[in-house]
């Protein structure tokens, strides 16, 4: 029984490690593709996926940007694993929400 204990333990580990470097190279490969695309005053606020992501090689992630006072939240297919693999690509899925700050803060 503590040998079971044991592994499903060091499973849980790894598997947390994974998700949360999934996370992290997601982030820095929209970082990427956005400076690529010229608009370098982007800047990626959050990346939300599900928790199967790091398991497939198709996903899809929802980020959270700023650009200039305006927040978004967009919808990106990711085709390929970004942890495993170094063909990775990002589709633009759509955009969710648009939050425009009016007014200046002082």
């Amino acid at each position: 029984m503590g040998k079971l204990l044991s592994l499903i333990v060091i499973a849980g580990l790894a598997y947390s490690g994974l998700y949360f470097y999934y996370g992290a190279s997601i982030h820095q490969l929209i970082e990427e593709q956005v400076d690529d695309l010229g608009l370098g005053a982007l800047e990626v606020k959050g990346v939300d996926y599900s928790l199967q992501a790091p398991l497939s090689t198709h996903a899809n992630v929802s980020a959270d940007v700023i650009y200039h006072g305006a927040e978004a939240t967009l919808d990106i297919r990711v085709q390929g694993h970004p942890v495993f693999s170094d063909d990775v690509q990002l589709e633009l899925g759509g955009l969710q929400a648009l939050r425009l700050t009016i007014g200046t803060d002082k």
